[in-house]
This record gives structure tokens, C-alpha cells and sequence, in this order.
């Protein structure tokens, strides 16, 4: 019923030009992990024991991450520097293979204004600008995903997941003009937020096809996309 009601809220969304149907380039055997909620498609036989995993953003859903850990064995670094997040992750009992990370991505190395969600019950921050709540931001820490990778000894990614709260456009650009590709890229556009747009993704999902990536899934809510490099 959730996703017929999301699909629902999405063609809604297309009448009034406020979302899309992206073009699928590619196919692979996919499989959904984690809840309704907070579930990614995965690319499955691009994942071994020995993948490399990066998730940006948790929140207090890490379903998908557990779930990747429990099939395949692998671990998952898990990064976000939200501290009702930090705290809900640290009150879990979680595998040693979760790794949490208490800092966020970003285009540079250094701290950043995070603002909180109108609802306080939510628990989503975000670096745009959000008039109603800038006056409770706060200061947190983030990095550049090169930093990150030669801190944690890495040279390639096989998922990177990120669902950063509008940080993407700018963590894609960043990328773009790296050497960096992770294999399979799974992202949540905020093409909802006011002050992006729709644009924003469109002219970000064709940057990432010139960057050698094909579209092989997109959620019922038109939010999520999943790419896989077409070198992996």
C-alpha cells in the first residue's frame, strides 16, 4: 500500500513537473536490501565478501546496510555526522562489521552548518540553506572522499550509497573531476527541496552518464537511483 501511495504521489509530482521517469540504460540481476523505508536495488553479482562499501547517511534506518553485511559477509562503512544518528547507531547492537564514521562528504575537508528538519522528530540535516531552522544549526564535520578513502586505505569502492540531504550535487561534481568511480553509485536526488529543483538532478544524471555510468534502477518514488560504471 506504501508504494502504490508513493508511485501515486510521484505521477502527481510529474503533472506538475516536480519529478520524471528517468531513462533505464542498463540491466542487471538486482536485489532490494533493507526496509521499505530506507531500501537500495544492488547490482548482486557485482558483491563479494571482499567489496568495498561506503554508506553516507543513516539516519536511524541502517537496514540496508545490515542486510548487505548478513548475505554477503562484507563490511560497511557508515558515515554521518548527525548526533541524534551518532547516538541511535551507538544504542544498536550492531555487527563489528558495521563501522560508523562520526563525520559527513563534502567538496572540502573541514566543518560545515547543518541544519536540522522542521519537525523535530525527524532527524535529517542538511548543509542547504533552510530559512526556518538556521538559527538551531550546527557545526559538524566532513570530508572529501579522497580524504577518506586514503585515511581508510582504499583504493576503489564497489557501493557507494549516499542519501546526504541535497550534499550530493556538490559530492558529484567533486567526483567528477577526480579519478574516482565507484563501481555501483547509489544516490537520493532532494530534487523536492525548494531551493534545488528538478533540473539539478537531470543535468546531475546526465554528468554521471558522461562519467561512464548507466541508470539500471529508480524507486517508486523517483528519488532514488542506482548507477553501475560501465568499466565494472
Amino acid at each position: 500500500m506504501r508504494s502504490l501511495i508513493r508511485k501515486t504521489k510521484r505521477l502527481v509530482k510529474i503533472i506538475v513537473g516536480k519529478s520524471f521517469f528517468p531513462r533505464i540504460d542498463c540491466n542487471f540481476k538486482k536485489d532490494r536490501f533493507g526496509s521499505e523505508y530506507g531500501g537500495w536495488d544492488v547490482a548482486v553479482e557485482k558483491v563479494t565478501k571482499d567489496s568495498i562499501v561506503y554508506s553516507f547517511g543513516i539516519g536511524e534506518d541502517a537496514s540496508f546496510d545490515i542486510e548487505l553485511i548478513e548475505r554477503f559477509g562484507l563490511v560497511v562503512h557508515a558515515f554521518d555526522p548527525t548526533p541524534k544518528s551518532i547516538d541511535w547507531v551507538h544504542r544498536q547492537n550492531f555487527p563489528e562489521s558495521f563501522i560508523i564514521h562520526e563525520y559527513g562528504l563534502a567538496d572540502f575537508d573541514g566543518e560545515v552548518s547543518f541544519n536540522p528538519p522542521e519537525n523535530p522528530e525527524y532527524v535529517s540535516h542538511t548543509i542547504l540553506d533552510r530559512p526556518s531552522t538556521k538559527k538551531n544549526s550546527i557545526t559538524v564535520p566532513v570530508k572529501k572522499l579522497e580524504t577518506i578513502m586514503k585515511e581508510l586505505g582504499h583504493n576503489e569502492i564497489d557501493i557507494l550509497k549516499m542519501d546526504i540531504e541535497g550534499a550530493e550535487y556538490q559530492a558529484i561534481d567533486h567526483m567528477s573531476k577526480s579519478n574516482i568511480r565507484p563501481a555501483q553509485l547509489l544516490v537520493e536526488f532532494h530534487h523536492r527541496f525548494p531551493n534545488v529543483g528538478l533540473k539539478k538532478t537531470k543535468d546531475m544524471v546526465n554528468k554521471l552518464r558522461k562519467m561512464g555510468y548507466c541508470l539500471f534502477s529508480v524507486s517508486s518514488s523517483g528519488e532514488e537511483f542506482c548507477f553501475i560504471h560501465k568499466a565494472s
